[in-house]
């Protein structure tokens, strides 16, 4: 007789069993090559995490690349670039292709490279050698001299900003050739030549006579004036033609050289920072808003400006879907989230943004679209924490923030929610799918597999998503009808969850979304 203990009768459908550890060294499911790449691009940022390296991400990153198909490889990029708002990530995989298929390269270059950050970045991976060239070549030369070519006077004093390589380097690098006398002296002034200061454009030559006598500020990029500034009067006019982003990057600065104690500056400023128009043209990520308004504490800044943050917060939010019927969130408050910085960890250029503060930023803007949502909080099991629905988005983020510090199971909401034989509609678990104490020895399926199908026999339209946002390639989950895995953490992520939640979308929803990319006409058609 066979053994039964070996050969139990299994209910229900066969769950699959794990095929790897994650980097905590839990039970795992390996991510297809395809949903590890966009997983990488989406939350990398080549920095270091609590698990993993950033030379770790990096080899993963261009294996990958290497391993997928060059066209899925550039909707990638410019899915990352465009809609998840990344910059090294999507400028590491364009660099991959210029080596892979010049002609895909080509066909999404200015997708991705749309600053002159991300074009500094790009001539340097290439010039490190990672992708397996040292030089530009021939064609991504002619590329960047392309663009170069194309830009304003404003565009080049942007992407001047910024060491290697600078901008005068990439100049050196590609010889764009000048148009006029004008272009021909601006890009001399650049690389650091002598010339004739009356042939630079108007702004440069407004910028040359400020650098020498000072006066009026002129209109140039925040970064050239900042440390050129003198009295309240230059940093007043600053703040008045700084931009969305530069305006909430410096609340502080401009409270310390005493802008803020003009309430009609203070005014103009909060009006800025709280315009719905502004604030989408400016890409504005919650995550940010959460930056500026906990660095409110470091300074005693006007209400009326804190006040506009959290009006502003409340604005980047509003991608996140009313979801019909019962809704549960689940944010991840273990150690690995509490200790480790969103865009990862290195030496002077550390985000002061937790995993932990994102995922409870998440959490709250749900629960503010959603009052009737549950929250459950989770180390080990989960935590009891009591938000309301009706606090502002910060207030309940910082709640949930202030809770962490254990270790990971991510499917201890979801055995909460078995015992209680609850009824749900969406459950969304919001962590960096680490788990490990609730790990299972040999050849089994995830607790979280385990315990979600058991729920799911009582509740057949529930629907789970984990919303992963750190650069691992395991999961917790295999994606099926039912089971959605997202990385990222910009607010595009509230696309894909409202369509999912509403069964538009089966469990391959992010992965086909990233193939529907338009990558632009091929090149050998009319533009």
């Amino acid at each position: 007789m066979v053994n039964r203990q070996l050969f139990k009768t299994n209910r229900g459908r066969l769950l699959p069993s794990t095929n790897t550890k994650n980097q905590a060294g839990g039970a795992a499911y390996y991510l297809t090559a395809d949903q590890a790449l966009a997983q990488l691009a989406a939350t990398g940022c080549l920095n270091g995490t609590f698990y993993a390296g950033a030379e770790s991400q990096l080899d993963a990153l261009l294996a990958l690349a290497n391993h997928c198909e060059p066209e899925f490889v550039a909707q990638v990029a410019v899915y990352s670039h465009r809609v998840a708002r990344m910059k090294d990530t999507p400028t590491l995989l364009l660099a991959s292709l210029a080596e892979r298929d010049g002609e895909l390269f080509e066909r999404i270059f200015d997708s991705v490279v749309t600053n002159g950050r991300q074009l500094r970045g790009f001539v340097q991976m290439i010039r490190s050698g990672v992708v397996g060239r040292k030089s530009l070549g021939t064609r991504p030369r002619r590329l960047v001299r392309r663009w170069l070519e194309r830009q304003d006077t404003m565009g080049l004093l942007h992407a001047s900003i910024g060491q290697s390589p600078s901008l005068a380097d990439v100049i050196k690098m590609v010889h764009p050739k000048p148009t006029d006398t004008t272009r021909a002296a601006f890009y001399g002034w650049i690389i650091g030549r002598e010339v004739d200061v009356e042939q630079l454009p108007v702004e440069v030559r407004e910028y040359e006579r400020f650098k020498a006598s000072g006066g009026d500020t002129p209109k140039v990029p925040f970064a050239l004036l900042t440390s050129r500034a003198h009295g309240v009067s230059q940093w007043t006019d600053i703040a008045r033609n700084a931009s969305w982003q530069q305006t909430r990057m410096n609340l502080n600065t401009f409270a310390r050289h005493g802008v803020l104690d003009d309430h009609d500056v203070t005014n103009q400023l909060a009006a800025r920072i709280r315009n719905p128009e502004l604030v989408e043209k400016a890409g504005a990520q919650p995550y940010q808003l959460l930056v500026a308004l906990l660095a409110t504490g470091t300074q005693r800044l006007p209400a009326v400006i804190r006040d506009a943050l959290h009006d502003a917060l409340e604005i980047s939010t509003r991608n996140v879907p009313k979801i019909d019927g019962s809704l549960v969130v689940c944010p991840d408050v273990s150690g690995s989230m509490t200790w480790s910085a969103l865009t990862g960890m290195r030496a002077g250029a550390t985000s002061a943004v937790r995993c932990i503060d994102v995922a409870a930023l998440i959490a709250a803007a749900l629960l503010r679209k959603n009052p009737a949502a549950r929250v459950l909080p989770f180390d080990t099991s989960v935590v009891d924490v009591r938000v309301e629905s009706r606090d502002s988005i910060l207030t309940n983020a910082e709640r949930l923030a202030s809770i962490g510090g254990g270790g990971t199971s991510v499917s201890a909401p979801l055995v909460k929610l078995e015992a209680e034989n609850a009824k749900v509609d969406l459950v969304v678990i919001v962590s960096d799918n680490q788990s490990w104490v609730d790990s299972h020895p040999g050849r089994k399926p995830t607790r979280t597999m385990e315990v979600w199908e058991r729920i799911r026999a009582r509740n057949p339209k529930a629907r789970l998503v984990l919303l992963d946002i750190q650069p691992y390639t395991t999961s917790q989950v295999v994606p099926r009808e039912d089971i959605l895995h997202v990385g990222g953490f910009s607010d595009a992520v509230f696309d894909v969850l409202a369509h999912f939640a509403r069964g538009d979308l089966s469990g391959s929803a992010w992965v086909d979304r990233i193939r529907s990319t338009d990558l632009g006409p091929p090149l050998d058609a009319p533009r």
